[in-house]
Parts: C-alpha cells; structure tokens; sequence
C-alpha cells in the first residue's frame, strides 16, 4: 500500500458500515491492505527516526516526507493514465513487487550499516516511485469492488483500516527500532507487501473489451486535464485538500524532531507519539458516520481544519510524551475526518472512465502540498527554530479553513455518473476509421425568442460537460438570418475520440441536455451532423494482405 492510501466484484445483499466486508475480494484486499499499510507506518516512522539519528538537522529529518511525496508530483497523471487504460490489477501487482523489492534492499542494507542519510533518502525516493504509480489504481479499483450503494462505507472502511495501521505500525516500529534496530523495520513492510501480492495475484478481474483502439497515455493525461478544467466539483475538492495538506505537513514532518529535541525521547516514544495520532484516526472514522447525519460535510472539514491547526501549534508546547500524545488523539480524528471527506467527494465527483485519471490528480495535489509543506516548514524550522514552523503552519491551516467559499464539497444526493448510453452511434461510424479526424459535430436548434436567456444560459452547462468529456473548441452560435435557428458546434480529435465521447456520456449529462433540449420547439428533433476533416491521406487506412483481398 501507499503510504498516504487514507481513502475500495458485485456485492453481495446488505447495508450498513460493514456490509462492504460481505464482499470476498473486498474483504481479502482490505485485509491484505491492513497488514501493509502497518508495514508501510513501520517504514515511516523507522526511516524519518533512523535520519534523526544520523544528522541534527530539522531540514533533511523532513525530507523524508518529501522524498516520500515527490513521485508522485513527477509521476501522478502518467499513472492516473495508465491505470485507466491498462489492467489496473496488473498495475497494482507490479507496484507492489517494486516496493517490496525496494523496501528488502533499505532494509538489507540499514542491517549492514551502509544506510547513511543518502542512502536512505534515495531508496525512500524509489519506494514512494512504486507508491506514486500504485495510488491512482489502487484508489479507482474500490468502485469495482463493490456496488455503487456500498462506497461511502468501503471508503470508511479504508480510512478505518488505514487508520487501525497508523495506530498499531508506528508503536510496533518504535519497539522493533529500539530493539533491533531500522533495518529490521524496513524488511518487515517488505514482508508486508508480498501479502498484497498474493491476493491481487489472485483476484480473477473481469476482463474488459472495447471495439476502440487502446487510448495512449499522452492521450490520456490529456483527457484527465481537461477533464479537471472542466469539473467544478473535483476543483474544489483539489483546491481545499492542497491548500489543507500543504500547511498540515508542519506536524507531519517535524513530529521526529518534537520528539528528539523538545520532549528527549527515544524511537518507542517516537512511535507512541504517531501511534496516538493513528489511534485518534480510529476514533474519527468510527465517530464520522454518526457525525455526518447531522453537520455537512463542509462544516466536518472546516472544523477538523481548525482542531488540527490548534494541535499543531500546541505540540510546540507541551510538556512531556503523554500530554503531546492526548493532544495528538484530536490531530489523528481531525485528520480522518477529513481525509476520509475528501477521499469520497472527490470519488463521487468523477465517472468510471476517468476515476484513476482524477485520483492521481487528487493525490497530485495531495503529495505536491505534503513535498512543498515539508520542505519548506523543514526550512523554517531550521532557520527559525521549531516552534515557528509549527505555529506557522498551523496559521496556514486557520487561514484555509475560514478562507473556503463557493460551491460546496459534497452534496447529500451524489449526481448519477453511471453511463448513459443515450447517444446513438453516428451514421456510418463502422466506416470512418478510428485516427481520421478532427471531428466537427454540429447540432441545430429552433428556439422561441423569448426563451433565448433560459436556453443559452442551459447550454452553457451542456458545453462544459461537452468539453469535460473530449470536445474542444465548444460554442453556441445564432444564425443572424433567423432569429429561430441555433446552432451548438465542438470539435473532437479524432473520430475514435468521439467515438469514446459516446460512451463516457452520463444519466447527469442526459439530464442537462435533456433541460436544454426543452427549449428546443421545432417539430423534429434538433438536427446533429458528424463533419470529418477533408484532408486526403491524413490517415493511411489499414492494409489488407493481397491474400485476403
């Protein structure tokens, strides 16, 4: 598992928290996922003590929460791409050996004594390249695992499974550390890793068929791009997590030095530290579902925003292990909470198609701010001293929090991003081939005058999930001869492109159209032509052996 998964087969009947656990693959993934992600809190806290130990300075102590964060800024949207476009189970098994792989190599060679703080920063580097590539699959593969009814309670499951992992890892670390040594820590989530293996190894994933050529990964990310230009729910969601992460990372870099310089403890009170937080997790996830039915989801994040930013000013003054671990009971619910309110908003913001695409996008952000915050909360802290890097970023996060206006995170009824399938294949689509383009689709329109504000003012939300879903260059134009007649045109690259248009329709985006195309008063229905770019050899067809000619 990744490091920072805090986000899960048809189901079977059931309801209710636990009903995602009914499910076997489900619960065989979440339990192959609990045992990892207890090895993955075991590395965190054996790799940023093990820096402590080896150099004094508060700098390169939080740069192992950037070089754990990193990967993922470099490598987030080509993974979210790949995970859309290729067997995600795959992914997710190559990912995993790669840690496991990277991880046993740390650990071999902390046992030896070679793991200076190069060493230890580049191999952290290397595990969070698996982690970075495994995210977005391993986050888009939860709505396949269970029915559409059972997601927010997978995605608490997770949270909770997550949570129970930072909870128990990071006091089991502090114990192997302190008896054994890092290294020891770190072949132990190598051993964690193998249990993932296994089971993904083992998941019999149905098989997927399209008439469509593969989408390509340059392809892809474009399509992710666009469709987070375009998507107002899955901006906010990114918007209010960056902007959260980026100054909440104080806590999570400097805890390590807390520990060494303020409080004078050892790995053990290291790990209870962490431990506190990770069992305050729990409490949060158990405590949320009863929480959400009576305060929105917005109000949850903002004031568990503004609990976090008080724990992490007054870490910076607390006395002693068990005073800083009471504190940090209400950091660790605070940061479940709100993980997990994110996590799921930003899950029900985006369709199938895309849902890798758009959770690299959010652990983008969410890595990019937890890389940027440590480095620089890292800096302050060394200039400064660690009191104001605390207290600065707990300022950050008091600002966000009252800063966040607009539209809202979550919504009690999700909008329906199931496929439509309401868009019949265009004439003659079996013989245009799939690279010939670009495509210039064009529907015509007969609209009353005196309803032309309402109608234009409906389009426009028409032509952003148009543009969302592929087209470029989207308009709405009147014919100047015919006060009627309009005419909405967009463009598409390639037919293959509009083709896959079709399919990522939604029962949302029907409902839109189907509220614009009210207006429409014509006695047909408005009138839709498929124009292809008149280039000759543009795109050389396929060629067919003489033999089979």
């Amino acid at each position: 598992m990744s490091p920072t998964d805090d986000p899960a087969a048809p189901a079977s009947s059931g309801s209710g928290p636990w009903a995602p656990l009914q499910v076997p693959v489900f619960r065989a993934i979440w339990l192959a996922s609990l045992a990892s992600n207890i090895g993955t809190w075991m590395q965190n806290v054996a790799a940023a003590w093990l820096m402590a130990l080896l150099t004094p300075s508060p700098l390169l102590v939080a740069l192992v929460q950037t070089a754990q964060s990193l990967p993922v800024f470099l490598l987030g949207l080509p993974a979210g791409a790949l995970a859309d476009i290729v067997d995600r189970r795959r992914v997710l098994v190559v990912t995993q050996t790669w840690m496991l792989v990277a991880a046993a190599t740390l650990g071999v060679l902390a046992v030896a004594g070679y793991a200076n703080e190069w060493v230890l920063l580049g191999l952290t580097f290397v595990l969070g390249l698996g982690a970075a590539v495994n995210g977005p699959a391993w986050q888009a593969t939860v709505p396949e695992l269970v029915e559409r009814r059972m997601l927010p309670a997978a995605v608490a499951l997770n949270s909770a499974g997550f949570n129970a992992a930072r909870a128990v890892g990071p006091a089991l670390a502090g114990l192997v550390v302190a008896s054994a040594g890092a290294g020891v820590a770190f072949l132990l989530n190598a051993v964690s890793f193998a249990g993932v293996v296994v089971v993904l190894a083992r998941w019999k994933k149905p098989v997927e068929t399209s008439v469509l050529p593969g989408e390509r990964i340059v392809s892809a990310m474009r399509a992710a791009v666009r469709y987070v230009r375009f998507e107002p729910a899955l901006q906010t969601v990114l918007w209010r997590s960056g902007s959260f992460v980026f100054s909440s990372s104080a806590l999570w870099a400097l805890l390590a030095v807390v520990a060494r310089d303020r409080l004078a403890t050892g790995a053990l009170g290291y790990g209870i530290l962490v431990g506190a937080m990770g069992a305050g997790a729990v409490g949060g996830a158990v405590w949320l579902p009863r929480l959400r039915a009576h305060v929105s989801v917005d109000r949850i994040v903002t004031i568990s925003t503004l609990v976090f930013a008080a724990v992490t000013f007054g870490v910076g003054w607390t006395p002693g292990v068990t005073s800083s671990s009471l504190l940090l009971l209400f950091a660790g619910a605070a940061w479940s909470a709100e993980m997990s309110s994110f996590n799921l908003a930003a899950q029900q913001a985006v369709p199938d198609w895309v849902r890798a695409r758009a959770m690299a996008a959010y652990l983008l952000v969410f890595q990019s701010a937890m890389a940027a915050g440590s480095f620089t909360f890292g800096l302050v802290a060394e200039r400064f001293g660690l009191r104001a890097a605390l207290a600065a970023g707990a300022a950050g996060m008091a600002v966000a929090a009252l800063s966040w206006r607009g539209p809202r995170l979550a919504h009690d009824e999700p909008r329906d991003l199931s496929p439509s399938r309401h868009w019949p294949l265009p004439p003659a689509s079996d013989r245009i081939h799939a690279l010939e383009g670009p495509v210039l689709v064009t529907v015509e329109y007969d609209i009353d005058p005196a309803t032309v504000p309402a109608f234009i003012a409906a389009m426009d939300q028409v032509g952003r999930t148009r543009r969302r879903d592929g087209a470029s260059g989207w308009g709405i134009f009147r014919d100047v001869a015919d006060a009627r007649r309009f005419v909405e045109t967009f463009i598409v690259e390639s037919w293959g492109e509009h083709i896959r248009q079709h399919e990522r329709a939604t029962m949302y985006d029907r409902d839109l159209e189907e509220e614009a195309r009210r207006f429409h008063v014509g006695p047909e229905p408005p009138v839709i032509r498929h124009l292809v770019l008149a280039a000759p050899h543009r795109v050389e067809p396929p060629r067919i052996p003489p033999d089979q000619l």
